[in-house]
């Protein structure tokens, strides 16, 4: 259980970052005040919730696509938050094409770095362990 709280609490932090990184970067991307709150817990629900379906139908109809499962439930996503809610607006059809990269690369550099800096006290205390732990054949 704690381990699930971890990956969501994870998983909400790099969705932030993801989605304000679009917003600087991208012109056509824009998020509202108050919006940006709904659209990020929207958006992440979704992103939590659609990801096993999309794994599991791509591994039964699309097996090529096993690799960009991410990068599809990230679009799938923001179609479903742009569509859903009013925080969040997309136009353009470059930016629909670069707004799902961008937000799935940086989620990726958070789920990648965000642990270390948020947990690194866990992860400290998780290798004095195994070094004191006497190993047996």
């Amino acid at each position: 259980m704690i381990r699930f709280l971890a990956q969501t609490v994870l998983t909400l932090l790099g969705n932030t970052l993801g989605l304000l990184m679009a917003s600087l970067l991208l012109l056509n991307f824009s998020i509202t005040g108050f919006g940006f709150l709904m659209s990020v817990g929207f958006f992440t629900a979704i992103h939590i919730l659609l990801s096993p379906f999309v794994l599991k139908m791509a591994i039964k109809y699309i097996p090529a696509f096993r690799g960009g499962i991410a990068l599809i439930t990230t679009l799938v996503s923001l179609i479903l938050t742009v569509t859903l809610t009013n925080g969040l607006h997309i136009s353009g059809i470059t930016t629909w094409f670069i707004a799902p990269l961008v937000i799935w690369f940086i989620t990726v550099l958070a789920g990648v770095i965000l642990p270390l800096v948020l947990f690194k006290k866990v992860l400290a205390n998780k290798k004095t362990t195994r070094k004191n732990t006497p190993t047996t054949l």
